[in-house]
């Protein structure tokens, strides 16, 4: 089994700080819903999120939709071969059930986003849990933690992979923000970090690639 985590993701609900901003306001009142259910997006509150903390980070759930649909859309996913968790900005893990498809409609997954961040669900396709990348790795007792970073050591997507397929449970870290880079509270979870591309690549990218890469060396799987 391989666990599969999208850290320090852009997707997290608007911050208090920022609720009463006119945009955030407008965006309320356009969609009828309260502004704390609300998913913080830069195409929407942009002019509000200067005053955040670390904002180059976050309010992306777009790209954190586009890295899930091209994790769930593989083989290795759909056979039930990985395991899929969202770690958001906020220390919050939403753990997908297995086989779980992403809604492939943008709204509609904000939607279920918003939903499983207001109300925290322990049960169902989408649940909820407050705790960071290093808890999460205890609590699935992963004996290697690899961590896909541009400040990682240069490896082949091929040697990786055979080092994640080696291991009995490992945990796959990939960011699932824009720009920047992991916390140290997040690299202190790592066991190894590793750089596939000399150029930052977007996490659907990432994901694409080392899923395929392990699919190949998985006994069996292909034949």
């Amino acid at each position: 089994m391989l666990n599969l985590v999208l850290a320090e993701s852009a997707l997290e609900l608007v911050p208090k700080e920022i609720r009463k901003h006119p945009a955030v306001v407008n965006d309320s009142k356009r969609r009828g819903v309260d502004a704390t259910g609300i998913l913080l997006d830069r195409s929407f509150h942009h002019s509000a999120m200067d005053r955040l903390k670390d904002s180059e980070k976050r309010g992306r759930p777009d790209l954190v939709h586009v890295a899930l649909l091209s994790a769930t859309g593989t083989p290795l996913y759909l056979h039930g071969n990985v395991k899929v968790f969202v770690h958001t900005y906020d220390d919050l893990v939403l753990e997908l059930e297995p086989k779980t498809r992403i809604p492939k409609n943008y709204m509609r997954f904000r939607g279920l986003m918003e939903e499983a961040l207001v109300e925290k669900p322990q049960k169902g396709l989408v649940r909820a849990y407050p705790m960071g990348v290093k808890e999460l790795a205890i609590q699935i007792a992963a004996d290697k933690v690899f961590g896909l970073t541009i400040q990682g050591k240069k490896m082949s997507v091929e040697g990786l992979a055979k080092e994640i397929v080696a291991a009995k449970e490992p945990m796959i870290i990939v960011g699932g923000f824009p720009h920047g880079h992991f916390s140290e509270k997040t690299l202190s979870a790592l066991d190894e970090m590793a750089r596939i591309h000399s150029d930052p690549l977007e996490a659907q990218v990432v994901v694409s690639r080392v899923l395929y890469e392990a699919e190949l060396l998985i006994e069996g799987f292909n034949d």
